[in-house]
């Protein structure tokens, strides 16, 4: 009867989109935190070498001739130049997906998920591992329906409820900062002598 609950708990998070199981088992504490989390207000560019002020935002640009629509951006950079991850979380899918082509599912803070597509290659990451944000989980490349064209990086973010996001707001955001130091105590200061 024990067992009952964790396994209720753990069938409805994958039941309600939060994960791959493998994923909440290896990092069942972890994991529940993650989901706890708040959504980021920003997040740093993806893509190494790539600054905030280079993005264009192509959310909602047609597709398919106006058959479907950009649910994304997408950032461009020479092949092989490496993908970070946008936020701390947890491996939920690599794969080739026909449009595109190599791609990474990250579950992230408040059960957002990152997705990184038309990779060339992936990190060294497994389905299931744990990764913080900066770890590298890619590197740029042109797979899927982006073959033959530019390289770039494709990244989506869907919520929990609702379906995709824009992420350009989120990656043009100004970053808060830092916090200010703690002031010295007397304990502090002896420490330092």
């Amino acid at each position: 009867m024990k067992l009952l609950a964790p396994a209720l708990l753990l069938g409805f998070l994958f039941l309600a989109g939060c994960g791959s199981p493998v994923a909440v088992l290896r990092h069942n504490v972890r994991y529940l935190e993650l989901l706890r989390q708040p959504s980021p207000e920003w997040l740093p560019v993806p893509v190494e070498g790539v600054s905030a002020a280079r993005l264009y935002d192509s959310w909602g640009d047609a597709r398919d001739g106006g058959a479907r629509h950009h649910e994304g951006i997408d950032i461009f950079a020479k092949r092989n130049t490496p993908v970070r991850s946008a936020t701390a979380g947890v491996i939920e899918a690599k794969a080739e997906r026909g449009l595109g082509g190599r791609t990474v599912f990250i579950t992230g803070p408040g059960g957002y998920r990152h997705y990184y597509a038309h990779l060339e290659a992936w990190g060294e990451q497994a389905v299931g591992d744990w990764v913080e944000a900066g770890d590298v989980i890619g590197y740029v490349g042109n797979s899927g329906n982006a073959a033959g064209g530019p390289t770039h990086l494709h990244y989506g973010i869907y919520a929990p409820v609702g379906g995709a996001i824009n992420p350009y707001p989120l990656l043009k955001a100004v970053p808060p900062p830092p916090p200010p130091p703690a002031p010295a105590t007397p304990a502090t200061i002896a420490e330092a002598g």
